[in-house]
């Protein structure tokens, strides 16, 4: 099936060379940060470490995450709730935030969160 005209004439895409998961029904896996629960991930590339990469992260009404930093920078938008940081710097639905390779922080959801990331292992 052609979608539009203009597009080319290739191949199909093998079943083992796409994944796709909704973030209403997928498989979130829990996070465990120095040995303790630390939200919940959905990601689809099992070639990275879990909660590396592109990934959404979920966090529940009233979680807060592990004091944390990571070796490269972290970039992440929030689709839905809102997280405030140790600093009580506040972001919400709609935000996109990165914070600098190295910088500690730690996140609070007072509602609960479904946020998109990207991080680099």
């Amino acid at each position: 099936m052609i979608v539009d005209e203009n597009m080319p004439n290739l191949a199909d895409i093998k079943p083992e060379d796409r994944r796709v998961s909704n973030i209403r029904n997928g498989k979130f896996v829990t996070l465990i940060s120095d040995g303790v629960e630390d939200g919940s991930v959905l990601q689809l590339n099992d070639d990275k470490p879990l909660g590396t990469g592109f990934h959404i992260y979920r966090m529940a009404a009233g979680e807060t995450t592990v004091a944390h930093q990571h070796a490269s920078d972290e970039e992440f938008y929030i689709i839905e709730g809102d997280i405030i940081d140790h600093d009580v710097t506040r972001y919400g639905a709609g935000d996109l935030v990165w914070l600098r390779k190295g910088t500690e922080h730690t996140s609070y959801s007072p509602n609960g969160c479904l946020i998109v990331v990207y991080l680099e292992a």
